[in-house]
C-alpha cells in the first residue's frame, strides 16, 4: 500500500472532502495538521514545491497537490493504481 500524506487546517471542508475519499478507499494516511503544528507549514510548502493551501497531498512522497487534484485522479481512474504502488 502506498504511504500517504495529507497537510491539513480544523474545518477544511477540501480536507475533509479529501479525507472522506481515503478513508472510502480504505487507505491509511498520515495526517499533519498546520493548526496544531505550525511549524510544519514550512515543511508543506518546501515538499509541494510552493503550495500554499490545504490540503496538500503527497502519495509516496510524488505532490498529488489539493482536494481538486485528487479528485481528478479518482475520476480519470489512476488514483487506485498510485495507491496501489
Amino acid at each position: 500500500m502506498a504511504n500517504v500524506t495529507i497537510y491539513t487546517r480544523d474545518y477544511c471542508p477540501y480536507c475533509i472532502r479529501a479525507k472522506a475519499l481515503l478513508d472510502q478507499k480504505q487507505v491509511s494516511y498520515t495526517e499533519i495538521s498546520i493548526d496544531k503544528q505550525p511549524e510544519k507549514r514550512v515543511e508543506m510548502i518546501e515538499r509541494s514545491k510552493g503550495g500554499m493551501t490545504v490540503p496538500q497531498i503527497f502519495i509516496n512522497d510524488q505532490v498529488i497537490g489539493g482536494c481538486d487534484d485528487l479528485m481528478a485522479l479518482e475520476y480519470k481512474q489512476e488514483l487506485d493504481t498510485l495507491l496501489a504502488e
